[in-house]
């Protein structure tokens, strides 16, 4: 079992940046795969970015793609999403998720494990 939580969410004009942050429990980290998703009201969830157990692969949404970056510290238990140059469209509700093995999927069927979300609010 793997518990996440998400920090980091906040209001940002456009342009700006943020850091997101998701800590894991557990001694097994590094076995999983980590994933950001995020949700906009009325929408469906949708995936952002994805890294595999070591972070030698990221697999990014082609949306934020040259915007965001994933990355991780297996030695903290952290997932990071650093977001770039943030758009009105990026506000949504952002969760960090965790699967075993790595697999480039878009789906969130394939993730086991989700946080509780941190918003993140994009104004003019």
């Amino acid at each position: 079992q793997v518990q996440l939580v998400e920090s980091g969410g906040g209001l940002v004009q456009a342009g700006g940046s943020l850091r997101l942050s998701c800590a894991a429990s557990g001694r097994t980290f590094r076995t999983y795969t980590m994933a950001w998703f995020r949700q906009a009201p009325g929408k469906e969830r949708e995936f952002v970015a994805a890294i595999s157990g070591s972070g030698t692969t990221t697999y990014h949404a082609a949306s934020v793609k040259g915007r965001f970056t994933i990355s991780r510290e297996n030695a903290k238990n952290t997932v990071y999403l650093q977001m770039n140059s943030l758009k009105l469209e990026d506000t949504a509700n952002y969760y960090c998720a965790a699967r075993r093995d790595w697999i480039r999927t878009r789906s969130t069927k394939e993730y086991d494990y989700w946080g509780q979300g941190t918003q993140v609010t994009v104004s003019a």
